[in-house]
Formats: C-alpha cells, sequence, structure tokens
C-alpha cells in the first residue's frame, strides 16, 4: 500500500499507519515544546496511547463483524482516527447495529477501566486543573476515550452514530430509504456544525465537510447496490474485447491500446487465462524495461474473476476491494467477456436515463 506503513498482524488482522498520521505527532511536539523535552515526550506518548485506544475501538467493530461471518481486510490510522476495511457490511439491522456500537462501546469500557483505577489510587484531580497539555496523563486518556465515544455517535456518516440509525430505521423501513433518511440527518448536522464553525470553533467547519462528503458518499453506495442487484454480470459484460499472449511483447499491448478504448488486457494461453495486464502495469515496466520484454514479466499472476451467471452487485463489492479495474469473465474454463468499473458505470447511466424517460412519455401522452 503507498504511504502506509505495517505496524503488525494481530488477531489475523493487519494494521497499517498512513504517513500523515506523521503530521499529528508534528503537531503535538510542537504544541508541547514550551513545556522542555520531558514535555514534549509527555504530549508524543499521550497521543500514541490515545490512539492505541482508537486502534481496539476498530478491533471492536472488526472482531463483532467476526462474529456475523464478516472478515476485516486491515486496519488503518489516519491522522483523523482509524479505519476498519470490512470485507462487506452486515446484512441484517441488528448485526450492524451491533458492529456499529462495538467501537465506541470498546471505549467507553476503557474509561471505565482508567476510572476504576483513578478512584482506588486516590489520584482523580478535578476537571478545572486539566487542560490539553497539562494534568495526570491517566485521567486525560479517560476525558479522550469519553469523547471519541461520544463524537463517533454523532448520528451521521461516517461515524458510527450514522450506521446505528440507519441499522434501528432499516429494522422498520426498507434499507435504501432508511440510509437515505439517515444521509439527510447527517448532512443537516452537517449544516449546523458549519454555521456554528463560521461564528465560534474553525474546527467544526472541517468536521462539517467530513460529515457532509461521508453522508453523500454513503448514500450513493446504497443506491448504487440497490440499482445493481439482482442483475447477471452476463448482461454487462463486454463481449467485444481484445487478449494477449504470455510470450507477446509490450509493444503488442501498446499497439492495442493506442488503436482502442481498452485499458486492461486479459493474458491467455492455451491453459486460459493466466494473467492480466492492467495499462498502469505496462507503462511502468515500459519505463524499465525495452518494449521487446514478453508481457508475462509484468502481467498479474492473481486477479480476480467472474462467471456469467454472477450477481453485478457482488462483483461489483469485489471490484472495489481489488486494485484490478477489469474482471474476465469466465464460462468454465473460457474467457467469454470482461467487465469494468467504467463499464458498470455506463450501464447505471443508460439504467437512470431509462427510469428519467419513461415518465415524461407518459406526461407528454396525457398532454396529447
Amino acid at each position: 500500500m503507498k504511504w502506509q506503513w505495517k505496524l503488525g498482524r494481530y488477531a489475523d488482522i493487519d494494521v497499517y499507519i498512513h504517513a500523515t498520521f506523521l503530521l499529528v505527532l508534528a503537531f503535538v511536539a510542537w504544541q508541547h515544546w514550551a513545556l522542555g523535552p520531558s514535555g514534549v515526550i509527555e504530549g508524543l506518548l499521550f497521543v500514541l496511547a490515545l490512539f492505541a485506544c482508537v486502534v481496539l475501538h476498530e478491533y471492536g467493530h472488526a472482531l463483532t463483524a467476526r462474529k456475523f461471518g464478516i472478515k476485516t481486510r486491515d486496519i488503518t490510522l489516519y491522522p483523523i482516527g482509524g479505519i476498519a476495511r470490512l470485507e462487506r457490511m452486515p446484512e441484517k439491522p441488528l448485526q450492524e447495529l451491533w458492529v456499529a456500537l462495538a467501537g465506541p462501546l470498546v471505549n467507553v469500557v476503557i474509561s471505565a477501566v482508567l476510572f476504576s483505577w483513578l478512584l482506588f489510587s486516590q489520584t482523580i484531580k478535578p476537571l478545572a486543573e486539566l487542560t490539553m497539555t497539562t494534568g495526570p496523563f491517566l485521567e486525560r486518556l479517560l476525558l479522550a476515550n469519553l469523547f471519541l465515544a461520544a463524537f463517533n455517535l454523532i448520528p451521521a456518516f461516517p461515524m458510527d452514530g450514522g450506521r446505528v440509525l440507519r441499522a434501528v430505521l432499516a429494522m422498520r423501513l426498507e434499507y435504501t430509504r432508511a440510509t437515505n433518511i439517515a444521509a439527510a440527518i447527517g448532512q443537516g448536522l452537517a449544516l449546523l456544525f458549519g454555521l456554528a464553525g463560521l461564528f465560534g470553533n474553525p474546527m467544526l467547519l472541517f468536521i462539517a465537510f467530513i460529515v457532509w462528503i461521508g453522508a453523500s458518499q454513503e448514500a450513493g453506495m446504497v443506491q448504487m447496490k440497490s440499482a445493481l442487484a439482482g442483475i447477471p454480470v452476463s448482461r454487462v459484460m463486454l463481449t467485444d474485447f481484445r487478449v494477449i499472449a504470455p510470450t507477446d511483447p509490450f509493444s503488442r499491448a501498446v499497439e492495442l491500446i493506442l488503436q482502442g478504448s481498452q485499458q486492461d488486457f486479459p493474458v491467455v494461453s492455451e491453459a486460459g487465462v493466466v494473467g492480466l495486464l492492467t495499462r498502469t502495469d505496462l507503462f511502468e515496466a515500459l519505463a524499465h524495461a525495452p518494449a521487446t520484454t514478453a508481457v508475462s514479466t509484468a502481467m498479474l499472476r492473481e486477479f480476480p474473476t467472474s462467471e456469467e451467471g454472477e450477481m453485478l452487485e457482488t462483483l461489483f463489492a469485489r471490484l472495489q476491494e481489488s486494485q484490478c479495474h477489469t474482471v474476465p469473465v469466465l464460462r468454465g474454463e473460457t474467457l467469454i467477456g470482461l467487465v469494468t468499473s467504467d463499464n458498470i458505470g455506463e450501464f447505471l447511466m443508460i439504467q437512470t436515463a431509462i427510469k428519467t424517460y419513461k415518465p415524461q412519455a407518459m406526461m407528454h401522452r396525457v398532454q396529447v
């Protein structure tokens, strides 16, 4: 993964940290600079402890999802928090509710454990004595975890509260409608945050932006899944395509790209589809090897495939998680078509145009 470093693998889940996380460490070091070296070290230790709690938060989501048979691809730490990439969202509203609540509940449990220790050790200080940079380490960590739990329960995407709200609504309403209502509520909150940010804390403007974009993306994704539901791959796949052989030179692939609009090429031998040469990999290879080099040296050997009877909704979800934008469609071992991200997008545009046209046609007949 670009701009990410692997921290380790725990409970069969890879944990990564994004390069931009270094900006947080630099900001914290600058904020504590006036307190001297010991203050800087304590500030850095605090933010690392806080993000360790964020990792546990994401493991709450991941391990709860695992109980429902949903795997987690990885967990990545960003400056704004962590993201656990589930292979899919739970299909049942009650399952989604538990998965969404699991993260904030972890923060509540951490806060309860810290509070018990502070109470037992009699080291609790009045809140008035605490600041962002000074005060008992564990007490500040306790309050930070309570804030994380409360913030994540705001009923707006992409926070956990948005998924909680959708899950509750989906127990009574159709899933797409529940998502649209939850997204609308989230965007309403984004407007309130934005207005408050204009007259107060500028950070609220940033939160408003994240919430607005998150709500729009979630609603769009669910509408797209609904539009693709029940449609077999065979209805959408490209049947006019070109293939190349493993022994063909890069120059052959370049020639095919210039002749048409196809970007990625299945690599086919007597054994069937043995690889996939993407446009990106081809260009990278051409920068380091002559055009006479065989495409087998640059082709992907592990890539997703599909069968003609697979539902487009399922394939689209796999495409999103894959580095490939093209999926070969097989009938047995025989290549019969290709499905690309652009291909699916064009299909959705056509379906939208058809749905838009029909009501207009009916209105025209009524007027006549």
